[in-house]
């Protein structure tokens, strides 16, 4: 497995932990989602691109 492989796993991951229908993460709203969305976004491009 490559770097970028991993970073893209241990990304999706995050991002299922942080989605408010969880009930300790209830309260946070839609904040921590979109940040870790975001950077799982720009980290599936740098892969693509070969960049990581």
């Amino acid at each position: 497995m490559t770097l970028g492989t991993i970073l893209i796993i241990l990304m999706v991951l995050l991002l299922l932990a942080v989605v408010p229908t969880w009930g300790y993460s209830a309260g946070w709203g839609y904040g921590p989602s979109g940040i870790v969305g975001l950077i799982l976004l720009i980290l599936l491009i740098l892969v693509l691109l070969g960049r990581i």
